[in-house]
């Protein structure tokens, strides 16, 4: 069955935790304020009032807007109907419909992907959330989904809003993709859409952004396979523990280096190119990032160590769906990422290809 609710509830009354009522209230708040703001009713900013200026825009509840989310407001963000469609241990994921209304009272309505920050893990800086949040807000490429809007109340509640993709995310069409459309053609499109993502992220900017959490279910797919990038750069919104705990948690679903026990600065892009690696394995293989290992009572084993393995004993490691009706060109190719996708995943962060490198080897193995 399906959960809706308003966001400004934005917690069902099932769940009836510390945490969920927690939120419950902080929306609650949220909504208060804007509406005393709409009103002319003054707004405390803080007990002592002593708050920097950009602190105090974002402590009022202002909405920050960016290309595609013009026309957004906060109470259209808030009140909207909205269904859960992914929790992690940081933010919940909603499916919201934004209903807005013109000066004629006629309406029009769009649905929006929501991302809302649990205040306990959220960054508490405000100055320093502003500048990241508009750094994140100014990137634009095909291969990346946009930040369109971010809202940030008093209470330390955080929204970013996004578009929605009908198609699912890659881990979706990797588990269920049909024979017709899990063909290499579609499989070297969505990878060479990816690294295209990564490679604007790494390079197109005056300072590389990290990805910081790349994994098949952050990338969206549009009606023609076309990739988008989702979630870069949302671990820097989250306090040291909370990152810490994304960076744990990354590491137990496969998609950076099992020994990385935390976020070594020096190799933060060379972690985007592991877990870029193993996306490739994974569409390849069909596989999960991580699997349990029948030869070994159940041990959990890392997609790249499974196929390192399978690779020295000759198994084979592509999954047979993508070879129906391809000629032994396509095989050679196939065979050739298979490499490209283990060179990503090298124990070595200093071995791993840079994303340049990909995209060059990516472009070699479709002449």
């Amino acid at each position: 069955m399906e959960h809706k609710y308003k966001l400004a509830l934005i917690v069902g009354i099932s769940s009836l935790s510390a945490g969920t009522v927690l939120i419950f209230i902080v929306i609650f708040l949220c909504r208060r304020i804007i509406r005393r703001r709409d009103s002319g009713e003054p707004v405390e900013l803080s007990e002592g009032g002593n708050i920097k200026e950009e602190e105090m825009e974002m402590e009022k509840g202002d909405l920050l807007r960016f290309r595609g989310g013009e026309d957004l407001t906060a109470n259209e963000i808030l009140e909207a109907p909205g269904e859960v469609i992914g929790k992690s241990s940081y933010a919940t994921l909603y499916k919201a419909n934004l209903i807005s209304r013109t000066v004629s009272s006629s309406s029009s309505s769009s649905v929006k992907v929501l991302r809302f920050l649990r205040p306990a893990c959220a960054a508490e800086k405000g100055e320093e959330v502003a500048a990241i949040i508009e750094v994140l807000g100014s990137i634009r490429h095909s291969n990346l989904v946009p930040l369109q809007a971010f809202y940030a109340g008093r209470r330390g509640e955080k929204l970013l809003v996004f578009p929605f993709y009908g198609k699912g995310n890659l881990a979706h069409f990797i588990r269920d993709g049909n024979d017709n459309s899990y063909k290499w053609p579609i499989i070297y499109r969505i990878s060479i859409g990816i690294a295209l993502g990564l490679d604007h992220l790494h390079t197109g900017h005056q300072s590389p952004i990290v990805h910081g959490n790349l994994k098949s279910k952050n990338v969206l797919l549009d009606d023609d396979y076309q990739p988008c990038v989702s979630d870069f750069g949302l671990h820097l919104l989250l306090n040291p523990r909370a990152r810490q705990e994304l960076v744990k948690a990354t590491v137990a679903q496969g998609y950076k280096y099992p020994n990385l026990n935390k976020m070594n600065d020096g190799s933060e892009k060379e972690n985007d190119i592991y877990g870029l690696g193993v996306i490739f394995l994974e569409l390849i293989t069909k596989k999960e990032s991580i699997a349990q290992n029948p030869q070994t009572n159940g041990e959990v084993i890392h997609l790249a160590k499974f196929a390192r393995e399978a690779l020295e004993h000759n198994n084979p490691l592509y999954h047979q769906d993508i070879l129906l009706g391809q000629s032994n060109n396509e095989i050679a190719k196939i065979l050739k990422f298979i490499d490209l996708g283990l060179a990503c995943c090298s124990p070595s962060p200093s071995l791993r290809p840079h994303i340049k490198q990909v995209l060059e080897k990516l472009e070699e193995i479709d002449r």
